[in-house]
């Protein structure tokens, strides 16, 4: 075959997509699209009627063959569980799909309520489909995708806040947080504001989210202390899976921070400093 990938590749952005939702890690995410596309190279192009549909399957059994294999390691992670930020650019498009809100609402789903769900809701896969994959019957799935949906339309309802307003938020709250004014923290943040920091026991962070604008700017004034003057490094603004955020050069390494905001106000701070996560950031 002349170019044995070129029927593959169209298809590759999806799947990386569906196996990140899937996993939350964007290195784990390519490994399995490239042991998919390992496997699509022995299989007869000529049997296969709907190309994607096909790989979506390929790439789901290895999903799921992998959230079983590290549901224990997920059960011992250290601390807060974030996903590995997808940065770009501002102004730049990126799937909904990959919002920070959706993916930790599908972290807290069972390996196999996340499967069944996207793959039925995002990939329009049949139920009949996903029984044989998931080895479950059809009934089964149909319930498992169910209760899935259930969890991802209790997520409170998202109100869109205009560009301006965004900047002018989280432009407010790195310089107070960051350059020696953390009281007024207490002008951009909801009063039940949350933080969730993600250290993975590699570098320090808040062991569990710290609920309510009061807190968070305790905890601020804390790091504020702790670094005693010293500047946080140079800063990026970008989008992170689709809120307004910052690639941060701390003292101790980089992280990403990410902004949820509605009505005016930040409700969720998202801050990832494993550095496992962000090796693709280098």
């Amino acid at each position: 075959m002349p170019n044995e990938g070129s029927d593959f590749e169209p298809h590759r952005d999806a799947l990386v997509r569906l196996a990140y939702q899937m996993l939350g890690s964007i290195a784990e995410a390519e490994d399995v699209v490239q042991d998919a596309f390992v496997r699509w190279r022995d299989v007869d192009r000529a049997a296969v009627t709907h190309p994607r549909a096909y790989l979506a399957r390929i790439v789901s059994r290895l999903c799921v063959d992998r959230m079983r294999a590290e549901a224990s390691r997920r059960e011992t992670y250290v601390g807060t569980w974030l996903p590995e930020p997808v940065v770009t650019h501002p102004g730049e498009p990126l799937a909904h799909d990959l919002s920070l809100a959706l993916l930790m609402t599908l972290e807290r789903l069972s390996p196999l309520e996340r499967a069944a769900f996207l793959m039925h809701d995002v990939f329009d896969m049949d139920y009949g489909e996903i029984a044989e994959l998931l080895e479950r019957t059809e009934p089964a799935c149909r319930q498992l995708a169910a209760r899935a949906r259930e969890h991802v339309r209790q997520e409170r309802p998202r109100f869109a806040t205009d560009d301006a307003t965004r900047d002018r938020l989280v432009e407010a709250f790195m310089a107070a947080a960051f350059g020696g004014h953390v009281a007024a923290l207490a002008d951009v943040l909801a009063e039940d504001a949350v933080l969730y920091a993600d250290g993975g026991g590699k570098r320090p962070a808040a062991p569990q989210p710290i609920r309510g604008r009061a807190n968070i700017i305790d905890f601020f004034g804390m790091v504020a202390r702790s670094r005693a003057g010293s500047a946080i490094g140079r800063t990026q603004r970008v989008e992170i899976n689709t809120l307004p955020g910052f690639i941060v050069q701390a003292v101790d390494g980089v992280q990403t921070i990410a902004f949820d905001i509605a009505s005016a106000r930040i409700e969720a701070i998202y801050v990832v400093r494993n550095p496992d996560k962000l090796r693709h950031l280098a």
